[in-house]
């Protein structure tokens, strides 16, 4: 990566990120569609308790699960944003006979909300809240329809003000 041209670099990033909200957007007019956010995950999903499969406890760190033994599982962000997950709260992942990954939140950790302003750098979101930059979620912001400079509640955890990671709890 160190070859190519940061204009090159740049552009795979803006691209990464314009996929990412496409997919976002795609998934909202979904589920616009089928009137049921849960509607497509049930069916995926049911029948959960009687699968079998690996099972997985770990903490998430904001975007991924750090297993037991140090290894790290992929969250779905839309999972994690919709979910308002925060660092620190315990995940129980389900890895199925068929390869499927199914999370649950099993130890919410104590949150506290505070009121931040949405800004952008380095081609990530934040929130400015209390004299400290918390990372959010790209599906946070398109999920609420945020933009740069609106007002925010986000989530963050009670012990822990200076986490990295904040979830949106709504846009103000």
């Amino acid at each position: 990566m160190s070859d190519l041209p940061e204009k090159q670099v740049k552009r795979l990033y803006a691209l990464i990120q314009e996929a990412e909200t496409n997919l976002s957007a795609a998934k909202e007019l979904l589920i616009s569609i089928t009137g049921d956010d849960g509607a497509i995950i049930t069916k995926r999903t049911s029948g959960l308790d009687e699968a079998k499969g690996k099972i997985i406890e770990g903490v998430f760190d904001g975007q991924k699960m750090a297993g037991p033994d140090g290894k790290e599982y992929p969250v779905p962000a839309n999972y994690a944003s919709k979910s308002k997950l925060v660092e620190g709260d315990v995940l129980k992942l389900t890895i199925t006979d068929d390869g499927g990954f199914v999370y649950k939140q099993i130890g919410p950790i104590e949150r506290k909300q505070i009121i931040g302003t949405l800004v952008q750098h380095d081609g990530a979101y934040y929130v400015e809240a209390s004299g400290h930059e918390y990372r959010i979620l790209l599906a946070s912001v398109t999920y609420f329809k945020i933009n740069i400079g609106d007002q925010v509640t986000i989530v963050i955890p009670a012990d822990n003000p200076d986490a990295t990671w904040a979830a949106v709890e709504a846009a103000l």
